[in-house]
């Protein structure tokens, strides 16, 4: 039964290859990534070997332990990216539990993280090549150590699944995750001012620390085999086998908590009058404004697009790019903007509603473009006014927004034609955020390509006028191309709100047929 699972994820693999040549692609990117992290992982292997001791140690000490640790954590946060093995798929199969614990965890390694992990871990033994004890210690230790990664990361998904279940969590998880993202160049940034401040003895008391932990105890047996302390190395290896073991008691209760009482996502919902339908007018486009207005508060898929909108003021203030910090106010505008090029995609299934009712097109761009607008301005003006006086470039503010405002309606316009024209396969509410759905093809790279870069050009005479401003400091520029922003994006977008609104009226049946055929 342990081979038959592991053939099952060689087969699901090799037939989602077939399905797909954008997941074929994506094996390959992966392969190549992998094999480029276990090329300089072999270089530094080598060259650490001709380290003394010390060195080595600390080295493998804190790469083992982030590796164990991105091994318990990810999952938790890449919910819904690789489920074919979703233990609760085998509910209604007899499968000997034991068998089913064995078979996951060696399933875990087909793919390339697992591959990739496995072979960094088995090569820690080389860097010990000239103490041949400590050789086969590393061998032991990195064979604990990748056990430590696989049931590990297994009992802490099944642990919490049944908080990661509720769907707020996983928004939050989510919404964490970008932030993390976004955030990666000054964590790292800090990190790296953290290690420069501890100093060689502070980094050292860290390692010895992590060597007696559940996260490094694996990968510091070795050292201590080097070092001639085989008490050190003795404990070490019972507190590494002893993880290994508490583990697979987690994940066993978990498992079979998950065979007897398998866990649901949660779609509870406490219903509270009307909510945004009592607030807007009662006609078509005001319903329809009242539903954007939900989704845009409550539809985690609509503040991942924009999400990057508050974090990227705060990392290029980090970064002291006073220049680059004052684009983000038009930036602003049009990732709002183009955010409802995917408006239709999000309906779903659900927009034969719109058909039944029917809706004219008109009034389905009207009413998405209200909200989307509404809000884009109050960020738009935002972002533009806390960077300007941050960069101490308030003079420059006519610029921006007329620049940024203009970049917004435009966006608005450009996105109402498209997302009447294209739909493609988009994440279902509760799905991460990170998942790919199988059917993005080229149709929609090439309609997210041509449409925004048909806005950049449309809006060309607002940003060439604002660049003008800021570079020449010219205050009469500066109110020019407010004036036209405005102007302009309003022609634009009174002109994209009807235009797709007539490509909606025909295209419409279409749309729906196509949502309706996706996987």
């Amino acid at each position: 039964m342990v081979g038959h699972l592991v053939r099952l994820k060689l087969t699901l693999l090799r037939n989602g290859l077939r399905r797909s040549v954008w997941q074929v692609l994506g094996l390959v990117a992966a392969g190549l990534y992998g094999l480029g992290l276990l090329g300089l992982a072999a270089v530094g292997f080598v060259a650490l070997s001709v380290q003394d001791a010390a060195l080595r140690e600390t080295v493998l000490v804190l790469l083992g332990s982030a590796l164990v640790l991105g091994w318990w954590v990810v999952p938790l946060v890449a919910f819904g990216v690789d489920a074919t093995l979703d233990p609760r798929r085998f509910v209604t199969y007899a499968v000997p539990r034991r068998d089913l614990l064995v078979g996951l965890t060696l399933a875990g390694l087909v793919g390339v993280p697992g591959v990739v992990t496995a072979l960094v871990a088995l090569g820690t033994a080389g860097v010990w090549v000239r103490e041949p004890l400590a050789a086969v210690a590393g061998v032991v230790g990195g064979v604990l150590g990748l056990a430590t990664c696989l049931v590990g990361a297994r009992a802490a998904t099944a642990a919490l699944a049944p908080v990661i279940a509720r769907r707020r969590v996983r928004e939050l998880v989510a919404v964490a995750a970008v932030l993390l993202l976004a955030l990666t160049g000054p964590i790292l940034g800090g990190l790296t001012s953290g290690v420069a401040a501890l100093g060689e003895g502070g980094l050292r008391r860290v390692v010895d620390v992590l060597a007696w932990t559940p996260l490094g105890a694996a990968w510091a047996v070795a050292p201590a085999v080097a070092a001639g302390d085989a008490g050190a190395a003795v404990l070490r290896l019972v507190v590494a086998a002893a993880t290994v073991a508490l583990a697979y008691v987690v994940w066993d209760r978990a498992l079979t908590r998950t065979l007897v009482q398998p866990v649901a996502a949660s779609h509870e919902v406490k219903a509270r009058g009307l909510g945004w339908f009592g607030r807007f007018p009662a006609t078509p486009s005001g319903a329809i404004a009242a539903r954007a207005a939900t989704y845009w508060l409550r539809d985690p898929r609509y503040a991942m697009a924009v999400a990057i909108v508050p974090i990227l003021p705060l990392v290029l203030a980090f970064s002291g790019a006073d220049a680059l910090l004052l684009a983000c106010g038009p930036l602003t505008g049009v990732l709002v903007g183009w955010s409802v090029s995917a408006d239709v995609a999000y309906d779903g299934t659900a927009f034969w509603t719109h058909l039944a009712a029917p809706v004219r097109g008109l009034v389905d761009r009207r009413g998405r473009v209200v909200v989307a607008g509404t809000l884009g301005a109050v960020a738009t003006v935002a972002v533009s006014v806390g960077t300007a006086a941050y960069a101490g470039a308030t003079q420059h503010l006519p610029a921006l927004l007329g620049v940024g405002l203009g970049l917004l309606l435009t966006s608005l316009g450009g996105a109402s034609v498209v997302s009447a024209m294209v739909v493609y396969p988009v994440q279902q509410p509760g799905d991460n955020p990170f998942s790919t759905k199988q059917g993005v093809g080229a149709a929609a790279f090439t309609s997210q390509v041509v449409g925004s870069t048909a806005v950049l050009l449309l809006a060309s005479p607002t940003i060439v006028l604002g660049v003008l401003a800021v570079v020449r400091d010219s205050a009469v520029l500066g109110w020019a191309a407010l004036a036209v922003g405005l102007l302009l994006g309003g022609a634009l977008l009174v002109a994209g709100v009807v235009l797709g609104g007539r490509v909606l009226d025909r295209t419409g049946p279409e749309l729906l047929g196509r949502m309706r055929a996706f996987p």
